[in-house]
């Protein structure tokens, strides 16, 4: 099946799901600024101010009958509610911590129109924001930054496994490792949601990719491969990040086989060569995955009759 947005395969029970993210609009500058300390705790903080507002928001328009009524667990909507909490003191802790350079809120536009998409939307949102953290620690320098951001990853892993697994009656990981995102990359999943940030905010060293659209998501299957109009997809690769692994695929005739060995979430960009897929190779992109997997870590088939029986 053919994806156009990041909810065309919102059901979390299909057998191979995508989530895949328009072009995201420039909202920060790819100036000369150094990817310092500073630099990545604001960009962390970007992120955290897009989860602040994403979840203040939902709560705001959702009452307790509205979750329920729409097939969620009675407690799922207090437990958000303690998770909008924790992004808000994530996003107080980065402020302090930056002070006078502290990126300020932007303006957002998430589309969710109900408890359940708005469900969906935070299993996608909460595994970028692991990934994000898990991609950037490399980077810092500052001790106490480390164990920030270490403290800060571990409370946006509980989340986003809780929201997948007893939320979304998806699996609750991918396996023994979870996947790090590019700074770019990352950035080009949240940025989409962005409208328009204060022009007081300091530019990051960051960009958001064009887009990338896969026709078909399931494992070991023929997908057509497309990207924004300024792309040229023949010839070049899409990696599939998954974990601490990366495999790439040639694009053929405008066509790739999806690798067979996906499990949860993954992530695919198209990227110039096949020896490595990081900012400067990185040319469309970025594709959210979801594989299903049973409690066994068989097919997907055995996994979709494994989600019917835990809704029942």
């Amino acid at each position: 099946m053919k994806s156009t947005s990041i909810f065309a395969c919102a059901s979390l029970a299909a057998a191979a799901s995508a989530f895949v993210i328009p072009q995201a609009r420039d909202t920060a500058s790819n100036s000369s600024t150094t990817i310092n300390d500073t630099a990545i705790l604001n960009l962390a903080l970007t992120l955290e101010h897009l989860e602040n507002a994403f979840y203040s928001g939902a709560l705001s328009n959702f009452t307790a009958d509205d979750f329920t009524n729409d097939g969620l667990p009675v407690w799922a909507r207090g437990r958000f509610e303690q998770i909008a909490s924790h992004e808000q003191a994530h996003v107080q802790l980065l402020s302090n911590t930056l002070g006078s350079s502290a990126v300020q809120a932007c303006n957002y536009s998430f589309p969710y129109n109900s408890p359940s998409s708005f469900a969906a939307l935070a299993q996608v949102l909460s595994g970028v924001g692991v990934a994000a953290y898990a991609g950037a620690a490399q980077y810092l320098t500052n001790k106490d930054y480390i164990s920030t951001a270490a403290s800060i990853l571990a409370t946006e892993a509980r989340h986003a496994s809780w929201i997948a697994g007893p939320v979304n009656k998806a699996n609750p990981w991918s396996g023994p490792y979870d996947t790090p995102l590019t700074f770019d990359s990352a950035y080009t999943l949240g940025a989409q949601f962005i409208t328009s940030c204060p022009s007081s905010n300091p530019s990051l060293p960051v960009k958001s990719f064009p887009s990338l659209t896969l026709s078909n998501t399931t494992l070991g299957q023929v997908s057509e491969v497309t990207a924004a109009t300024n792309v040229t997809v023949e010839g070049q690769y899409v990696a599939f990040f998954s974990g601490l692994s990366t495999t790439f695929v040639q694009v053929k005739n405008g066509q790739i086989t999806i690798p067979s060995n996906g499990m949860g979430t993954s992530y695919a960009v198209l990227t110039s060569g096949n020896s490595s897929a990081d900012d400067t190779t990185i040319t469309a992109g970025v594709v959210v995955l979801q594989f299903p997997y049973d409690s066994t870590g068989g097919s997907e088939t055995n996994a979709r009759m494994d989600m019917a029986e835990d809704m029942m």
